[in-house]
């Protein structure tokens, strides 16, 4: 078992806790966390891009002009690609960006981006948040104590309101709740602070 080390949100030592090694003590697998991460952006694209075709745009199916003698070379429609105002040819058409990605994929992706966090030391286990009412300023000293910088992101239960409360008007804090925890965005933050209820898979240690 892996141990990260638990703090209060004071900043002080208030033991270590025991985490799963299938979650943060892999071998960070890159390509796997690239293809998961790509397919987690490619399922947010609306897909309802569309232009028209030469049979949808308006205008007169009429030939423009005689096919001899304009010393030109022949038309059949001003609603051809070609034409100003005519379709588009291959232009985009509305669609689904969604790529199947296996369970096991998406698992490993997201124990590969904790156990990188992990070895950099950017994974902070506070004991509780102890707000007696939502209040910003305190959740803002609670983070420069721990000794976080840069984009953090804080993950917490449902059941934690006040610390949501407290974090959700920061801009460099993303919160999430634990059923949501994902590899792309552990990647795009600087630093992970759980609190030990919040914490996937642990087991306590003194």
């Amino acid at each position: 078992m892996t141990s990260i080390a638990v703090k209060s949100a004071a900043g002080k030592s208030a033991g270590t806790v025991d985490v799963s090694d299938n979650l943060f003590a892999v071998q960070p697998n890159v390509p796997v966390m690239h293809q998961v991460v790509t397919a987690q952006l490619a399922a947010r694209r609306a897909g309802t891009q569309s232009t028209k075709t030469r049979a949808e745009v308006s205008g007169t199916g009429k030939k423009p002009f005689n096919q001899k003698g304009t010393g030109g070379a022949r038309q059949g429609s001003t609603r051809a690609p070609h034409f100003t105002g005519g379709g588009i040819a291959h232009g985009p058409k509305p669609r689904k960006y969604t790529q199947r990605t296996p369970r096991k994929m998406v698992r490993l992706a997201l124990a590969s981006a904790l156990s990188d966090r992990n070895n950099a030391g950017r994974i902070v286990v506070v004991e509780s948040w102890g707000f007696a009412a939502p209040s910003t300023k305190e959740a803002l000293k609670s983070l420069a104590a721990l000794g976080t910088s840069g984009r953090v992101m804080v993950v917490v239960t449902p059941n934690e309101e006040v610390a949501i409360k407290s974090f959700r008007n920061i801009p460099e804090v993303q919160i999430t709740l634990i059923g949501e925890l994902n590899a792309y965005d552990i990647l795009c933050n600087d630093w992970i602070v759980f609190s030990k209820d919040s914490l996937p898979l642990t087991k306590e240690s003194n």
